[in-house]
């Protein structure tokens, strides 16, 4: 099967941009991390309408990630809380291929970042004595 492979590639090679993108893939991931799944989330009516705010929850244990999209003069905002109340110590990592902002929640668990390029975002949620909690990858289009 590995000598299959190797003569398939050497007669049809990955183009080069492929290993790039796989590259900058692997140095977005967060080695030991728990991954949140989705949860269910019960929106108001019209919440979801005429590109008004997106809601998004996942869930990890009982840690509960909240986070609203919006994307506001062609740059995407991003507010969200975590539950239960952060320790301390905690902080929130909203995450773009481009560029990472760092937030310390509020005693509430409350985070808030604007001016990101629209595309993809994940939400990495740190905890001093627990593994960080990540959101999977959203994709959020202008």
């Amino acid at each position: 099967m590995l000598a299959a492979m190797r003569l398939a590639a050497q007669a049809d090679p990955a183009p080069g941009r492929l290993a790039a993108d796989a590259m900058a893939a692997l140095a977005m991931r967060l080695p030991g991390c728990v991954v949140a799944a989705p949860a269910d989330l019960t929106a108001a009516s019209g919440a979801r309408a005429g590109g008004k705010p997106q809601m998004h929850r996942f869930a990890a244990g009982d840690t509960t990630l909240d986070v609203e999209t919006t994307i506001t003069e062609g740059r995407l905002e991003i507010a969200g809380q975590v539950s239960p109340p952060p320790a301390p110590d905690a902080y929130v990592e909203v995450r773009t291929p481009h560029v990472t902002k760092v937030r310390v929640p509020s005693a509430d668990g409350q985070f808030a970042v604007a001016g990101l390029p629209p595309g993809w975002v994940s939400v990495a949620y740190h905890r001093p004595s627990d593994p960080p909690v990540v959101t999977r990858w959203l994709r959020v289009r202008a």
